[in-house]
């Protein structure tokens, strides 16, 4: 919950950089939050359709530009400009080379975006 926490205070940071951990957690948690929306609208019923589709609107709105930096971020760990992004609006292939960026490991030394963050404490 840590990492989760750390992506949402660096709300619209988009320079730095970002390991691994802090990407994949703030995924994992996306997905948890998501799946528990869903439930909840599915056992309130007919009406909670309508309610989980608002909720789930409104999350994505608020989760949109932090999952936006914390990639950009995490792209920019992996010796990356933050355009690159951009790739994964070519269908299929584009998605497909950011999910190996996104999964591939940090540049183990200081780079054009910073310092590594594995020497960093983590957040707590």
């Amino acid at each position: 919950m840590n990492w989760y926490m750390a992506v949402l205070k660096k709300y619209a940071e988009f320079s730095g950089r970002a390991r691994r951990k802090e990407y994949w957690m703030f995924f994992l948690f996306n997905v948890i939050i998501s799946f528990v929306i869903s439930i909840v609208g599915s056992i309130i019923g007919e009406r909670g359709g309508l309610i989980s589709v608002s909720l789930s609107v409104l999350y994505s709105l608020f989760v949109f530009i932090p999952g936006l930096a914390v990639t950009v971020r995490r792209l920019h760990d992996t010796n990356r400009s933050g355009w690159w992004i951009l790739i994964s609006l070519v269908p299929v292939i584009g998605g497909i080379i950011l999910l190996i960026f996104m999964i591939l490991d940090s540049d183990p030394n200081a780079n054009a975006y910073g310092e590594n963050p594995k020497l960093a404490p983590e957040p707590e």
